[in-house]
């Protein structure tokens, strides 16, 4: 541990420290994207900074920017200064997400060029947006300690708790998706591997690092954060763990999963490989697949296995509520026992008959 040294009395720093220093990248990135639109001393963009940089988790910090700086520029472009906005102006932005086309790459265009040509975002993106902008105004209330949140009475989009746009995969289908993932070679086979059969979400993935593996109780063992930021200990199952040590070759530390010049691994990267291995097995949702159809069919999986227990598969996929562990056996069952297939089944019956009957009357 370095010791630290006190300056002597009456010497004076060479250059004044501030809180920002400290922030996280994404919190200084905001700040000075901000900083451009706003006059010097204005508040505002030091304010976003701040509550970016309480966040706990890169990823949340990087999803609350992208959110925020879409209220910001409507708030700016309607002349309404983000800390002075009010209710009425909150709610018109509500319903502007209602119908705004979304930003989607342009084709053939610059490497990272995007126009707004994409469908408006559904009902529970929209939530989480306007929960944002709330998040950070009920921040900036305290921080001041002076406005008011003008999200806090605007009504969010309902969202059924038991409704997923995720299409999943049969148990056949991810084994084929590894063994194309496993052709694709030992990085591929083992991030598919750890993502599925750890259910692992794609950040956590991407932040495991290799000096935090190790054994427990004869178990090999991987010390990963989860959303909330809590430490957990997963089970590395014999195959995986195989598969990453054939990856690894020998290397102790850093990130797992990097490029070839030793950078972590890009979740954009993922995204694209994920897809294009999904196309290779020939799954039928190939074109929507995404790295968390990998955690949401381990757990179904899981929950569809002869004795499996709640409260195991809930500590397996690191949900704190079993209510979220128990929505994808909800939407498993309800697939499963749908009455629409005993109704195609007897409707092919009864038209079976009639045209049997139908045949049997021209013979007579």
């Amino acid at each position: 541990m370095t010791d630290l040294v006190l300056r002597p009395a009456g010497q004076l720093a060479t250059a004044r420290r501030t809180a920002a220093d400290d922030w996280p990248a994404e919190a200084i990135d905001l700040a000075n994207e901000l900083g451009e639109h706003y006059p010097q001393g204005d508040p505002f963009p030091a304010l976003a900074g701040a509550w970016i940089a309480r966040q706990k988790r890169a990823n949340t910090r990087g999803t609350y920017s992208r959110q925020f700086k879409t209220w910001e520029q409507y708030a700016r472009e309607t002349g309404a200064h983000p800390l002075e906005a009010r209710f009425t102006l909150a709610e018109a932005f509500s319903r502007y997400l209602e119908k705004a086309p979304t930003l989607r790459p342009v084709k053939g265009g610059r490497r990272g060029e995007r126009a707004p040509t994409g469908r408006p975002l559904a009902d529970a993106s929209r939530a989480n947006l306007l929960s944002a902008c709330s998040s950070f105004h009920t921040y900036a209330v305290r921080a001041r300690n002076e406005g008011i949140d003008p999200f806090a009475l605007v009504v969010r989009p309902d969202v059924d708790p038991d409704y997923s746009a995720t299409k999943g995969s049969t148990e056949d289908e991810s084994a084929r998706l590894l063994d194309a993932a496993y052709d694709d070679g030992p990085r591929a086979y083992a991030l598919v591997s750890v993502i599925y059969t750890m259910a692992m979400r794609l950040d956590m993935t991407l932040s495991a690092r290799a000096e935090k593996l190790g054994h427990n109780e004869g178990h090999r063992v991987l010390d990963v954060i989860t959303k909330g930021g809590r430490t957990v200990q997963k089970v590395v199952p014999p195959s995986t763990a195989h598969a990453i040590d054939v990856y690894l070759a020998g290397r102790t530390d850093g990130v797992i999963f990097q490029t070839r010049t030793g950078k972590p691994l890009d979740a954009k990267y993922v995204w694209k490989l994920l897809r294009r291995l999904a196309a290779e097995a020939g799954l039928k949702n190939a074109a929507t697949f995404h790295p968390h159809v990998l955690k949401h069919d381990a757990v179904t999986h899981a929950l569809k296995a002869p004795g499996a227990k709640l409260h195991h598969v809930q500590d397996f996929a690191d949900h704190k509520d079993p209510r979220t562990t128990r929505r994808y056996d909800r939407r498993r069952g309800a697939l499963a026992s749908s009455p629409a297939y005993g109704i195609a089944a007897r409707l092919a019956e009864a038209r079976g008959r009639t045209e049997r009957q139908a045949g049997a009357a021209e013979g007579a």
